[in-house]
């Protein structure tokens, strides 16, 4: 497995989320190196405790990490409804093999499938933890979503063969024309700027505090799945975690009528 070389605007101080925190994060953090190891011939079928899911809907899910999901509707860098009920977080670099995989094969497929009727949203986090290009390509996918083409940006940087061709900034310039970016000038000012950098410190610093070490990682309303697993992992993460917001849901509505019928009682 290469070793992620420092990075210049993260650390990796864990954030504060308590000690059960730390259970998940130690998790996340095992599984996401055994299920990253590009030279393991079962990268991509791990077993680890963090790529399992249980068919008990809150085995495996940690509340604190579900409040993760920022849910904000002009995200650039998401997609699907604000409020879906299930929200998957992927922490990402790219140059990072397996999630060019993910990218490719599975990702929009969960697309077409959960997020085209409702039931999920995807949330991207920049987790670039292999050197300066990695950070190019990060701050250029956010300078990207400042124009709205931030997934046309996403889709050409995981192109078969175009992580063989580096992240320069040159390269990345030409990417974001792929991409249909229109101001190129703006594109290349904001990717130098301050708050590309600042909103990609903040992704990091998230995806180190819950223990991610290696790329990809995942949250699935809380439920930490590490790699690039085959899509059954994810359908039945994000197909339980439905069932149980769906469940949640409907407890709620009947306590609000109860409620409301002993007020009216009163």
């Amino acid at each position: 497995m290469p070793t992620p070389k420092k990075s210049t605007s993260g650390s990796k101080k864990p954030l504060a989320y308590g000690a059960v925190i730390v259970v998940a994060a130690g998790l996340l953090g095992f599984a996401s190196y055994k299920a990253t190891a590009p030279d393991s011939s079962s990268a991509n079928t791990s077993t680890s405790p963090a790529a399992e899911v249980s068919a008990d809907p809150q085995a495996g899910i940690y509340p604190e990490l579900a409040k993760l999901a920022r849910r904000d509707a002009d995200d650039k860098l998401a997609v699907g409804r604000a409020d879906a009920p299930v929200v998957l977080i992927e922490y990402a670099d790219f140059k990072c093999g397996y999630c060019g995989k993910f990218a490719r094969d599975t990702e929009p497929e969960l697309i077409k499938e959960y997020v085209e009727d409702g039931t999920l949203r995807i949330e991207w986090r920049n987790f670039p933890i292999f050197g300066e290009e990695s950070e190019n390509a990060a701050r250029g996918a956010w300078a990207a979503g400042q124009q709205d083409r931030f997934w046309q940006f996403h889709a050409a940087a995981y192109a078969e063969g175009a992580k063989e061709k580096g992240f320069a900034k040159d390269r990345v310039k030409a990417l974001a024309q792929e991409a249909g970016v229109k101001d190129l000038a703006r594109f290349m000012k904001d990717l130098d700027g301050e708050a590309a950098r600042a909103a990609v410190a903040k992704d990091q610093e998230q995806a180190y505090g819950i223990g991610a070490t290696s790329t990809p990682s995942f949250l699935i309303n809380g439920r930490p799945i590490a790699g690039a697993q085959p899509k059954e992992t994810f359908t039945q993460a994000i197909e339980t975690a439905a069932e149980q917001a769906k469940t949640t849901a409907g407890a709620g509505a009947t306590e609000d009528k109860a409620e409301s019928s002993e007020d009216s009682a009163k």
